[in-house]
């Protein structure tokens, strides 16, 4: 079955899946900038009150919280390329055929 010059095969299905990776780890950036300029103005509007410092000081610790789980997660990565020789990282359907 011929299905034209234009058909998707595993090199256009890698570039997706790259990329979508790609746009959401710089998304998951985005949203921890955001979060912590957030955390600094409820910070600075708290006016001292100790329930809105509260929420500011939980703000910039699940900020950071989602920081530390994105490394942890990109050194298992790196851990399991050292140990297995296996790169996870870049995505490869030639080897699933």
């Amino acid at each position: 079955m011929d299905l034209g010059p234009d058909a998707a095969g595993l090199t256009q299905i890698e570039e997706v899946f790259t990329n979508v990776i790609s746009v959401m780890v710089g998304l998951a950036f985005i949203v921890l900038v955001v979060m912590l300029v957030l955390a600094g103005f409820k910070y600075l509007t708290s006016g001292g009150e100790p329930k809105a410092v509260q929420q500011a000081h939980q703000t910039v610790t699940w900020a950071l919280l989602g920081v530390v789980f994105m490394a942890l997660a990109w050194l298992l990565l790196q851990l399991i390329h050292a140990f297995t020789g296996i790169d996870v990282t870049i995505f490869n359907a030639k080897i699933l055929q």
